[in-house]
């Protein structure tokens, strides 16, 4: 039997694709690709302000995209709060947090 990542057939967890947010004038992100596998380990890497921690909210539903789509287990969903996200199994853990 294949493997299915080799036979192509693997369907990502997640797959945000042409994600478009602006805050009035400032583009934070400009069509953004991203394809997350299960139990493979994912990176974003890029400059101050280049719009990583934005293209997170969007995917946690705190900030809505102004275009594009969300995938989630190859199905096409609108995550509209973090609320959609989780029943979706989708969360964030920040790297500074506290507990109050």
């Amino acid at each position: 039997m294949a493997d299915q990542r080799t036979a192509g057939t693997e369907v990502p967890a997640v797959r945000l694709s042409s994600i478009s947010k602006s805050f009035g004038a400032i583009v934070a992100c400009d069509r953004v690709d991203l394809t997350l596998h299960r139990g493979r380990i994912h990176g974003i890497l890029g400059e101050n302000g280049a719009g990583k921690s934005t293209l997170m909210k969007v995917l946690i539903g705190l900030v809505l995209p102004d275009g594009g789509t969300i995938e989630v287990d190859g199905e096409r969903c609108q995550i509209r709060d973090p609320h959609d996200a989780a029943t979706r199994g989708i969360g964030m853990v920040h790297q500074h947090f506290s507990l109050v």
